[in-house]
């Protein structure tokens, strides 16, 4: 593969065989589909994305990239520009659930693992903006978009969308999360496919009135787990509230329930947590879901697939939904590069490939764990992929 340089950059694009273009439409405008999108411009397609957000999802939590992902995108050249943009913590603190501190650990923290590594912890909203800066995606992206409909035939798939005229692509990929509306249209096992864990997240951003800058709080007890750290800029705090919670149909869609019930799960911490209890109600960047785990025996349907949280969700409990969104983009792009005008034969090396990557990582989550994953064991899931052809493709 030719070797991009190492700063945010276009995506080059290699020859194909002298055919007509092929064209890609991929569905949600987060890492998973950011990194799609990259990678199916250098191998020559013509890609739109369609994004329901009106532009890139602010806010979010700090997220990581380990292991074969790290070589995914040093071959994308943007290794550099993340490291620049990393989180830059030195270490937690353990808190009493009156805000006492209790502990400290200078090697590590719950959210990124040993800081010795050489893993990159990065803002999930930084790492959309470079992807997407370095894909060219803000020209070709349809924000405040949906597909309404897919009609999957053999040569082709036609896309009508909410509002904009219907199109005809080659391929379409669902790279729109855990609640896929692509995966809802396009697949029969889409009703049985998530494997509740029992748990919710929520996420949410508050002023940092505590002052805190280079370490993380962690509290945990059996039924609540609180993580908090500085924003890059160190004006405001990312928290992020892991408990136990039945989310049915309709919480899903209520904000105003979701908030109620992330704050009624922190109501007994005081001291120095209250106030972040308190900003629940008022956070403009907040985000709810519950603990699931996708399972779908098939991936690809016709002209159709999907990538990342959307095919495979491993749970944020794993600590790997970016490393396998970034390695799956890769995986899926270069088998479709080998039989660009096939796709469903390049869709079925794609899943052939990730499967027992999938596997692994989702063998991580233990929710009766008292601790991150242990070390070893990370490691061997981070790195449980061959990605030989990485380099010459």
């Amino acid at each position: 593969m030719r070797s991009a340089p190492d700063h945010v950059c276009t995506a080059p694009t290699p020859s194909l065989p002298m055919q007509p273009q092929p064209t890609a439409l991929v569905s949600g405008a987060g890492v998973a589909g950011l990194a799609t999108a990259w990678w199916l411009r250098y191998f020559g397609f013509d890609v739109t994305v369609v994004e329901t957000a009106p532009a890139l999802r602010g806010g979010g939590h700090a997220v990581d990239i380990r292991g074969a992902a790290l070589e995914v995108v040093k071959a994308m050249g943007l290794h550099a520009a993340l490291q620049a943009q990393r989180t830059r913590l030195r270490g937690m603190t353990l808190l009493d659930s009156d805000g006492h501190a209790v502990g400290h650990d200078d090697t590590r923290t719950f959210s990124a693992g040993r800081l010795d590594s050489p893993d990159i912890e990065i803002f999930r909203d930084t790492l959309c903006r470079i992807l997407s800066d370095a894909a060219g995606t803000p020209a070709s992206t349809l924000f405040d978009e949906r597909i309404t409909g897919i009609d999957d035939t053999p040569s082709g798939v036609m896309v009508a969308l909410a509002g904009r005229p219907s199109r005809r692509v080659d391929l379409v990929v669902g790279a729109d999360g855990v609640y896929s509306a692509l995966r809802q249209q396009a697949f029969a096992a889409a009703p049985t496919c998530l494997h509740p864990l029992g748990g919710a997240l929520a996420f949410y951003s508050a002023p940092n009135h505590l002052a805190l800058t280079d370490r993380e709080w962690m509290y945990r007890d059996a039924d609540l787990g609180v993580v908090v750290y500085p924003d890059a800029s160190g004006r405001e705090l990312r928290i992020g509230a892991g408990f136990g919670a039945e989310v049915d149909h309709a919480l899903r869609h209520d904000i105003t329930a979701q908030k109620a019930l992330a704050r009624s799960k922190l109501a007994g911490l005081g001291g120095r947590w209250r106030p972040l209890v308190e900003a629940i109600p008022r956070a403009d960047a907040f985000y709810f879901g519950e603990l699931v785990q996708v399972k779908l025996p098939v991936w690809h349907t016709g002209r159709v697939v999907l990538v990342g949280d959307a095919a495979h969700c491993a749970s944020p409990f794993s600590g790997q939904g970016t490393s396998l969104a970034l390695v799956g983009a890769y995986v899926l792009a270069r088998e479709l590069s080998r039989s660009p005008h096939a796709p469903g034969q390049a869709f079925a090396r794609y899943q052939t490939r990730m499967q027992p990557y999938v596997d692994l990582n989702q063998g991580l989550v233990d929710l009766t764990r008292q601790g991150p994953v242990p070390e070893p064991q990370m490691r061997a899931a981070a790195d449980g992929i061959a990605l030989d052809d990485l380099q010459q493709p």
